[in-house]
């Protein structure tokens, strides 16, 4: 059976049980289509990919030895492209024992990284809305080791393997991310 969006939303939310953990799933769907609309790439392959990079986080207790490996057991009744299936499984290199070599790969870990700091920046904000959020507010934060200080900004530098430098991709991801805005708390 091919996995569509809907058929991965319902998985995702079988698995994912954790509310903000589904926003950054959300989130990080909006910056891979975001990113591939801007790179020419399959907006829905990238788009799953970001939907289900974290699909088996809670089954392995997001352990980094592990976190990764275990959604593709969790797929294996669908059709998906094995390019998705990589990326998945080196978004996280701890579990991988690779390094990331792919432009998919080194967008889904910087895009599923840069969520976690627009979501911190935004929380900041009087409003707490990211429609106010500036992305040369999210690249000052990046600057701050202490802020979201679990946020691995060099995954987010990722971007600039994918020749994206770091102010464009800083407002790729908000521009990606205000549509789903009301749908993941922002």
């Amino acid at each position: 059976m091919k996995l569509d969006r809907s058929a991965a939303l319902s998985l995702l939310q079988k698995y994912v049980k954790n509310e903000k953990m589904i926003f950054h799933c959300l989130a990080s769907e909006a910056v891979m289509r975001g990113l591939a609309v801007r790179l020419g790439r399959d907006e829905e392959a990238w788009g799953l990919a970001g939907l289900l990079h974290d699909l088996d986080v809670e089954i392995t207790n997001a352990e980094p030895t592990v976190h990764g490996t275990q959604t593709e057991m969790l797929l294996k009744d669908y059709e998906i492209d094995p390019e998705i299936h990589d990326a998945i499984r080196m978004h996280n290199e701890c579990s991988s024992g690779k390094e990331r070599t792919t432009e998919f790969q080194h967008a889904l870990a910087a895009g599923e990284t840069i969520t976690g700091l627009i979501f911190a920046t935004t929380y900041v904000y009087p409003e707490k809305k990211l429609a106010v959020v500036k992305p040369k507010s999210v690249v000052k934060r990046m600057k701050e080791k202490m802020f979201a200080a679990s946020v691995k900004r060099e995954n987010i530098l990722e971007c600039e393997k994918i020749g994206i430098p770091i102010d464009e991709f800083a407002a790729i991801a908000i521009e990606a991310m205000l549509p789903v805005a009301g749908q993941i708390g922002l």
